[in-house]
């Protein structure tokens, strides 16, 4: 059954200097200009067979686009909400990913909303986000779609603007840092579970203030190796880390834990602290883990989990105090 229905207006309006009384001519040509410069974008949203999720339809520049949008049922507006984007990886499926993650109880116990969107596809491509490296055919315009998406929501939800979060399996990793790059005065903290930055990313990034990293990966991941893979534009998980220590000015030498996992291999937790607003840069390095998403039963790590105690400390100036 529908029940919500959004219409979000932007009106640009230019003003123009002059000399000289008005006239209907000159209000007939301001008419005219609004109406050329107004932009609507309007979504319908509808509820799923799941509790408290919603999935929403739009249409960005001429492509059919949805996302699902999970609002625990007791949400708090009298104190902050913040917003953590689930992005699906390449070939996946915004449903699949709210499947895996299960962040639905994370954010009923912490006040949050998830928003789950869903990659287009293209010619060449399947459902993927437009990151460069192998995806550089793609004329998908995914960082103005989230973008969109943070507009939409703002306007039906009183959500913390400061507290947007991104977070990825695999090419969703990859346009977390692609957000961090591109959209970073909207984006507080993000995390990559199995992803990585492309050389295209890597090169053209622009943040505007420190952003606090977290990178989970696995020495056998293969998808996204460990030591990068220059055929798929695809930089190392060290290049990566080193990237953000050295924008965020963090300490070189990370303060390392050390984990059993559950077949007592060591899991690496290297959290790089002193940077800027009192950011962090964190890996967790696991030797066995491949390329999925980790869990409890399986790793001894719970990417879910580690996900949201990582953003959750920041919002865009930094450490929250």
């Amino acid at each position: 059954m529908r029940f919500l229905k959004n219409i979000c207006l932007v009106v640009l309006i230019t003003s123009c200097g002059g000399s000289g009384g008005s006239s209907s001519g000159v209000d007939n040509d301001i008419a005219e200009e609004i109406d050329n410069n107004l932009n609507s974008i309007e979504e319908t949203c509808e509820k799923t067979n799941q509790p408290r999720l919603q999935k929403c339809d739009l249409n960005h520049e001429n492509l059919s686009r949805y996302y699902y949008i999970y609002i625990p049922e007791n949400i708090d507006s009298s104190i902050s909400i913040p917003v953590l984007f689930a992005l699906h990886g390449y070939g996946s499926s915004a449903y699949r990913h709210y499947s895996y993650t299960n962040y639905a109880p994370i954010a009923d116990n912490n006040n949050f909303i998830v928003i789950y969107p869903q990659g287009a596809t293209s010619p060449a491509l399947s459902a993927h986000w437009n990151v460069g490296g192998w995806t550089s055919s793609s004329t998908n315009k995914d960082i103005d779609f989230i973008d969109t998406i943070i507009d939409l929501v703002k306007d039906k939800l009183q959500i913390d603007s400061n507290r947007i979060y991104s977070s990825g399996m695999s090419n969703g990793g990859y346009m977390s840092y692609h957000l961090a790059c591109n959209l970073s005065e909207k984006i507080a903290a993000v995390a990559s579970v199995t992803g990585s930055m492309t050389v295209d990313t890597y090169n053209t990034c622009n943040p505007t203030h420190s952003i606090p990293v977290l990178q989970i990966h696995g020495l056998l991941d293969f998808t996204v190796p460990y030591d990068g893979n220059a055929a798929f534009g695809s930089k190392s998980i060290p290049d990566i880390i080193d990237y953000w220590v050295n924008y965020n000015s963090c300490d070189i030498e990370a303060n390392r834990l050390i984990k059993y996992s559950n077949d007592f291999d060591l899991i690496v937790y290297d959290t790089y602290e002193n940077c800027l607003n009192n950011v962090n840069v964190k890996l967790i390095l696991h030797p066995k883990m491949d390329h999925t998403w980790p869990f409890i039963s399986d790793y001894n790590v719970s990417a879910s989990n580690e996900v949201w105690d990582f953003v959750s400390k920041y919002d865009l100036y930094g450490l929250i105090q």
